[in-house]
């Protein structure tokens, strides 16, 4: 997994929507199944906003900023269905979204400004990671087991996660997606 650099006393930090229980069980312990070394490392999450290094004192403003975007968005439905793989560019297998995609898309356009504005390596594609750094074959078992994988539930809070020393990413602030917007939950 390619990581930013951080220096002493910087901060790692995600935006992603958790998957929710039982559904976040099972993709996790699929993914140690698979032999991914990141599986108790990284709860199952669709990423708004990929690892980023901020500095301690800008805490309040990105509090503050994923607030507010949560202000403008209402709850949604996500639907986990099949999967697919990023390869040949990453040896990357995930579960797709097959539901909600516009509704991801909108909400990591929007959390991706202010405090947290940066471009994009590639494109963004939501998805849930369950096989990352592993051989062809396994990504294909990946990929073979989880094939039926259906599961929807509604998304009513995105979480920013922090990277802690021993590498476990954890969701330290929870932002309530409290929005009426018809637009914003397509």
């Amino acid at each position: 997994m390619r990581l930013p650099e951080r220096a002493p006393g910087q901060l790692l930090i995600g935006v992603a929507v958790t998957i929710p229980e039982p559904f976040g069980t099972q993709l996790q312990a699929a993914r140690a199944r698979f032999g991914d070394r990141w599986a108790d490392f990284i709860p199952p999450h669709v990423t708004l906003l990929a690892p980023t290094v901020i500095e301690p004192g800008l805490v309040p403003q990105v509090r503050a900023h994923l607030d507010a975007v949560a202000t403008r968005h209402r709850p949604f439905t996500l639907r986990l269905r099949g999967t697919g793989t990023f390869r040949p560019v990453s040896q990357v297998a995930f579960v797709q979204v097959a539901d909600g995609i516009a509704a991801c898309e909108q909400l990591e356009s929007e959390v991706r400004t202010g405090p947290l504005e940066q471009s994009l390596r590639f494109h963004y594609h939501p998805h849930v990671t369950v096989a990352h750094d592993l051989p062809d074959e396994r990504l294909d078992e990946a990929m073979d087991e989880l094939g039926d994988f259906d599961a929807s539930f509604v998304v009513d809070r995105l979480h920013c996660y922090r990277c802690g020393d021993d590498a476990v990413w954890r969701p330290e602030l929870e932002h309530l997606l409290t929005g009426a917007d018809d637009a914003a939950a397509t």
